[in-house]
């Protein structure tokens, strides 16, 4: 790998410390397409996306059937092999390290010049806040667990919230949809019994001991598990391993130091924030069947968008969860419970984004809008923020360039997502991608002199004592996503809708 270089680690200056953004390759030109002039850029985008990254091309949302859209959710040709839960851990993740709220423009920007209004740390930020003493109305009155709320008239529990059913937690972007909603409400519970579970050891700080061992749960799944199952798996091992030295602690160590480095304070790459970790947007389907309860059933699918319905009979967030949508995490995530035609599956990690995608309810007045189309949208921030040519890229770090058709453009988004379908099968990144992703996630874990890779190397879920709970794994060493689920004690099967089926 060309450009390898000794870096200077320097952990975050303060504990709720904001960077800035930066370039991976900033020797690079950006591309635009040529002949374009800003003023059409909106327009050859949409036109780009309508033709050749949908599902029902050069349709209208009229023309684009609710059955037509479930049809494409039965066709098991559009799946990956990775469990449908991941799309949505994704943008937990996503929005827990990074967060630009510059508004859409065809006007190039200086990425040096913007701030990350997110830690670039595997902190959980999003779900802590700035603590109990900050944001004391994330907490209960001892101030050791964290808020939550109920569904009304049940038991089941929800997001805390205010009588217009505002979310009261600590980013409002993880209440956008319902089942990221319930990630967020699944780390507020997991961290709620781990302050249970040092209280019966008697732990003179549960909240802080609570919130160390969730921090480094959930940094350990989102290497080993989300990570590893996105990425090429060579890369991804090379990428960040354990030096266990003879005698010593041992040490975390990256493999790629050239492709994400700093030399002052960790930065967030536009190449990875604005084109590599967006690929998740290929991976929504248009609907999900979301319990075996009685109000959704097996073989009834919920979409994410529902725009017939007043209100919306669909997966959208921002108002309080129902039964109909409360996720049974087996139907999400390989689970012991898991059977016949579950968990569902990611739809691929290609060029094709789901119909529902394709025409996004976002400007309501204005159906014609660049801000209702997800694809475009993407493609005009990656000319606004110079990234660089996927081929470009690929060459920049030593490695061959995927060969493009003619109806290609090797915008890197696009590029990426190409690259997937034609390396990975749809069910993981290429080479390309895997680098970029791979070698980010490694460089802010091991930025962060709080992560379990610096404060004890050798750290293993298995072996810490708040985690020594029954039945949060079903198999030796298999930490994963699930694990924070069952820790959370939010429903995973039948049974827990009153159907043991």
């Amino acid at each position: 790998m060309s450009h390898a270089q000794k870096i200077e680690i320097v952990a975050p200056r303060s504990k709720h410390y904001q960077g800035p953004f930066g370039r991976i390759a900033p020797g690079l030109a950006g591309w635009r397409p040529d002949g374009v002039s800003d003023d059409h850029l909106k327009d050859y985008f949409k036109d780009f996306t309508a033709n050749f990254m949908t599902e029902a091309p050069g349709k209208t949302p009229g023309q684009i059937s609710s059955d037509e859209t479930i049809r494409t959710d039965l066709d098991n040709r559009f799946d990956s092999d990775l469990p449908a839960g991941y799309t949505y851990f994704g943008q937990f993740i996503d929005h827990d390290i990074t967060f630009d709220p510059t508004g859409l423009t065809s006007r190039r920007l200086d990425p040096n010049g913007l701030l990350n209004f997110r830690t670039p740390r595997l902190d959980l930020d999003s779900v802590y806040g700035r603590g109990p003493a900050d944001q004391p109305y994330l907490y209960s009155g001892d101030r050791d667990a964290l808020l939550t709320g109920s569904i009304d008239g049940t038991q089941r529990p929800d997001l805390p919230r205010i009588a217009n059913a505002t979310a009261i937690i600590g980013d409002m972007r993880n209440d956008e949809n319902a089942i990221v909603a319930q990630l967020q409400l699944a780390f507020l519970l997991a961290h709620n019994r781990l302050v249970r579970k040092a209280r019966e050891l008697h732990y003179d700080q549960p909240f802080e001991e609570a919130r160390r061992v969730l921090q480094w749960l959930y940094q350990w799944v989102v290497w080993h598990d989300f990570v590893g199952r996105i990425t090429n798996a060579a890369i991804h091992e090379h990428a960040f391993r354990l030096d266990n030295h003879p005698g010593g602690h041992g040490e975390w160590v990256l493999g790629y130091p050239g492709v994400y480095n700093w030399k002052h304070q960790p930065y967030m790459p536009v190449e990875f924030s604005v084109a590599a970790y967006r690929f998740g947007h290929s991976m929504v389907r248009n609907s999900y069947q979301t319990n075996v309860g009685p109000e959704a059933g097996f073989g009834v699918f919920i979409p994410i968008f529902d725009t017939t319905a007043n209100p919306p009979d669909d997966l959208r967030g921002f108002r309080g969860l129902s039964e109909r949508r409360v996720v049974q995490w087996d139907w999400f995530l390989q689970m012991s419970s898991s059977s016949g035609p579950f968990p569902q599956h990611t739809r691929k990690i290609d060029t094709k984004l789901a119909n529902a995608l394709a025409f996004l309810p976002e400007n309501a007045d204005e159906p014609a809008s660049i801000d209702n189309v997800l694809a475009a949208r993407n493609l005009l921030r990656g000319v606004s923020y110079d990234l660089p040519s996927g081929p470009d890229l690929a060459r920049y770090f030593g490695l061959e360039p995927l060969e493009l058709d003619d109806d290609d453009i090797p915008a890197l988004w696009y590029y990426l997502l190409k690259e997937a379908q034609t390396e990975g099968g749809g069910s993981r990144l290429g080479s390309l991608g895997s680098l970029i992703v791979c070698a980010t996630f490694a460089g802010l874990l091991k930025g962060d002199g709080n992560s379990f890779c610096n404060r004890h190397p050798r750290w293993r879920p298995e072996n810490e004592p708040l985690l020594a709970i029954d039945g949060i794994t079903q198999d030796p060493g298999a930490w994963t996503l699930a694990t924070i689920i069952r820790l959370s004690g939010l429903p995973v099967d039948g049974a827990s809708f009153g159907n043991g089926n």
